[in-house]
């Protein structure tokens, strides 16, 4: 049984009902009302995705991958979204737990790094499993919550990062004035995404950075920031570098209305459909996928095998408890065999394959 707390899985976003955000999603704070658990499945935890909004393509794809692993083991199925506000984030996952009585398996994207600890603490305490994406505090650790904290997964953003700025400075031909995107000023993806970027500056001085602005991840920010500076800068724009294909989709749409869409070149970073067709259309010169459908679908599997016993998170090293995951470097060179694998055709995912892609222990 399949939870929607927003009444929106499913609906195609475009990109109007994108730009605004999730204005409609307010009421998702009295989702324990409508939670029913199965009478036949009592042992069976509840299977929860804690993630920003479904008005994000990149969180909506994190969603289905969690819709189809819940329907995969027959379990009850719960989505929160935060819309950003790490209090609600917080508070929603504490009721979550009471109305659960700890039996469930949460698979959280916290809004901010510091918000982990509340949720892992809440979560040991309550005896259900935990597992982390993305943010986090670097001195919390699974190994220091076992059995409940099971897993924090991660993608090194410096060095896909620096890909999409080289692949950036291609598409420009070496040379030529960029402006650049950045997500959350104190989430560590965004923080390494800039890294990676300062990195291939450093590494190619005909490449001029005329300016960076914080956008928060926000799509409605990042058209007006990318508005401005097309009036500020004009011509001198050769690039725009976004730190996530949702910034870096509200600048092609500023570029479209300037008339230079496929002419001034934007690269992302996430992987979601629409950034996949802005490059195929040549809006775009390239994207990193995470796979949020595996992330949505394969962070409740890992946590379902610990809250079920298939494995002791305890007894696994630690390049399993807090690892990098695989990313996929797209361009217009893959991006059609890209599309048709893993967009056009529902992805085959192996969800006993639990540590498939794990690329190495997380380095701090």
């Amino acid at each position: 049984m399949v939870k929607d707390i927003n009444g929106l899985m499913g609906r195609r976003v475009s990109r109007r009902g994108l730009l605004k955000g999730g204005a409609a999603l307010g009421a998702a704070g009295v989702f324990p009302a409508i939670i029913t658990r199965r009478s036949f499945a009592a042992d069976t935890p509840t299977l929860v995705n804690s993630i920003r909004s479904l008005s994000n393509p990149y969180h909506a794809t994190w969603n289905k991958g969690g819709e189809a692993f819940a329907k995969s083991v027959g379990a009850d199925y719960v989505t929160l979204v935060t819309e950003g506000n790490s209090e609600k984030g917080v508070s929603d996952i504490r009721a979550i737990l009471a109305k659960t009585g700890g039996n469930v398996v949460i698979n959280v994207d916290p809004n901010d790094a510091p918000d982990a600890r509340p949720i892992v603490e809440a979560v040991k305490e309550a005896g259900g499993y935990v597992i982390t994406q993305w943010n986090k505090p670097e001195d919390l650790h699974p190994w220091d919550f076992d059995p409940n904290y099971v897993a924090h997964i991660s993608f090194s953003g410096v060095p896909y990062g620096k890909a999409m700025a080289e692949a950036l400075f291609k598409a420009m031909g070496g040379k030529g004035g960029i402006v650049a995107l950045g997500g959350i000023q104190s989430n560590i993806p965004a923080i390494e995404r800039k890294a990676g970027l300062d990195q291939a500056l450093a590494e190619n001085p005909d490449i001029k950075l005329l300016d960076f602005q914080v956008a928060n991840w926000s799509d409605t920010e990042a058209l007006e920031k990318t508005n401005a500076w097309l009036t500020q800068f004009g011509d001198e724009i050769g690039g725009i570098w976004a730190a996530n294909d949702g910034m870096g989709l509200a600048a092609v749409e500023a570029l479209r209305a300037d008339g230079r869409a496929g002419q001034v070149p934007v690269t992302g970073i996430d992987g979601i459909q629409l950034a996949v067709e802005a490059i195929l259309a040549g809006e775009m010169a390239g994207t990193v996928a995470w796979d949020p459908y595996w992330q949505g679908g394969m962070g409740l599997s890992i946590g379902y095998h610990a809250a079920t016993g298939a494995f002791d998170p305890a007894k696994e090293p630690k390049d399993h408890r807090e690892f990098y995951g695989t990313g996929v470097i797209i361009t217009a060179d893959n991006a059609q065999d890209y599309y048709d694998s893993n967009i056009k055709a529902e992805p085959e995912l192996d969800w006993n394959d639990i540590w498939g892609r794990v690329s190495g222990q997380i380095q701090y």
